[in-house]
């Protein structure tokens, strides 16, 4: 773990993107693996941000705390300290190897709002909580999204006795992280908050590919996943005549593609086989047994279990017709996270306020709002970046980043002109 860099200059611009942009990169520097971005939930790493965020969120003139999860929640009170507090933010928490932006610029965002309020001393009729979640990418241990779980009031306690790789459970994290693991229950926001809104690269190439800075997300999708297992029969390559083989590789082969297919067939809807196993697998082996992972994701839940319901039957036909038999595991599933349409609408005049074309898209990827989903009204804000996320190469030019402030800002003053 290595010291940050400076943070922008004192007096600067709070919406501009170059020095939002220099926040990011000084958050980079703390990092679980020297030389990349590797910032794992409750590491030292993580501890060392976000005590990094806690004084840039108490700099801007916010109440700082951390919360059950290991979340820094930053609270700047409104004319009304007891109106429901608009919750911005994101994440802090990164995969292996991954870029500077996911979830950190969202952060980064949050704050800059609140900064450009504090610059002039407004107030707004509600306060506003800036929100850098500890635990969205599931890396360390195998449940996740439990920050956010615990705001929605939805933390499972069993979480808490996670254990990671090196046999520490999720409960010893947070203690050595110097929270208090038992209060999640104190996190619940659903009865003190008016909605979520955060801002994201897009982390697909949607927005680069149409030449447009931000994107108004509709719906974040939800998502079936499971194991497909095929069974066959094994024989010697050589020696098993083609007309009677029960190939567990070749069936698995075309239920693959018509995974493809079905995928292929709608718009917004995805279906993706992204392992295959073949136990004993060898060059002179007539595979026996095959599996291979399925994952089908659509920002609209009918949508998505029939395209499931028709790539199960499909598998069925092909397995018959093979020889074969096929059974599907279901490991996750998870519905879709429609965004708030008043919040949406009120994104979009945001974005044209800065001149921008106005572009709806739904998000494949998965985001703390789908913890929220039914508890508080969500809404996500989508930054282009080249090269996707969760690489090195994930990149949101300075530009973009400071068109993303001024619209989150114009969004909070046109929350505030409705609700006086």
């Amino acid at each position: 773990m290595t010291a940050p860099r400076s943070a922008p200059a004192s007096g600067a611009d709070p919406c501009d993107g170059d020095a939002i942009l220099a926040r990011l990169r000084a958050l980079a520097a703390f990092t679980d693996v020297p030389g990349e971005m590797t910032r794992l939930t409750l590491s030292p790493a993580h501890k060392a941000a976000a005590a990094q965020v806690a004084q840039w969120f108490a700099a801007a003139g916010m109440a700082v705390h951390l919360d059950a999860t290991g979340s820094v929640v930053g609270r700047y009170d409104g004319l009304d300290p007891h109106a429901p507090a608009l919750l911005l933010g994101s994440h802090i928490d990164t995969v292996r190897n991954a870029g500077i932006f996911d979830g950190n610029l969202g952060v980064m965002l949050g704050l800059a709002v609140v900064e450009q309020l504090a610059t002039t001393g407004r107030r707004l009729p509600f306060p506003i909580e800036v929100l850098a979640f500890a635990d969205e990418e599931g890396v360390r241990f195998p449940s996740t999204l439990t920050s956010s779980r615990a705001v929605a009031g939805r933390f499972d306690p069993t979480a808490l006795d996670d254990v990671d790789a090196d046999g520490i459970t999720r409960r010893a994290a947070l203690q050595a992280f110097g929270v208090m693991a038992d209060a999640t229950a104190a996190c619940d926001r659903t009865r003190t908050a008016r909605a979520y809104v955060e801002a994201h690269i897009e982390q697909g190439p949607v927005l680069e590919r149409l030449g447009l800075p931000l994107g108004v997300v509709t719906a974040i999708a939800g998502a079936s996943r499971g194991r497909v297992a095929v069974r066959g029969q094994a024989g010697h390559s050589g020696t098993l005549p083609m007309e009677m083989r029960n190939d567990a590789l070749t069936a698995a082969a075309e239920m693959i593609l018509a995974v493809e297919a079905r995928g292929r067939q709608e718009p917004s809807l995805v279906a993706t086989v992204g392992t295959l196993t073949i136990p004993g697998a060898a060059v002179n082996v007539v595979p026996g047994t095959v599996s291979f992972s399925l994952d089908v994701r659509a920002p609209d839940d009918h949508q998505r279990l029939a395209a499931l319901a028709d790539i199960l039957a499909g598998l069925d036909t092909i397995a018959a017709r093979r020889g074969v038999s096929v059974a599907f595991e279901r490991t996750y599933e998870e519905a879709a996270a429609p965004c708030d349409p008043a919040l949406q609408a009120a994104l979009a005049a945001a974005v044209a306020r800065t001149g921008v074309p106005v572009h709806h898209l739904p998000s494949g990827a998965g985001h703390d709002g789908l913890s929220l989903n039914g508890a508080l009204p969500i809404a996500m804000l989508f930054v282009r970046s080249r090269n996707g996320s969760h690489n090195p190469r994930e990149d949101a030019s300075a530009a973009d980043i400071g068109l993303a402030a001024r619209t989150l800002c114009a969004f909070v003053e046109e929350l505030a002109r409705i609700t006086e």
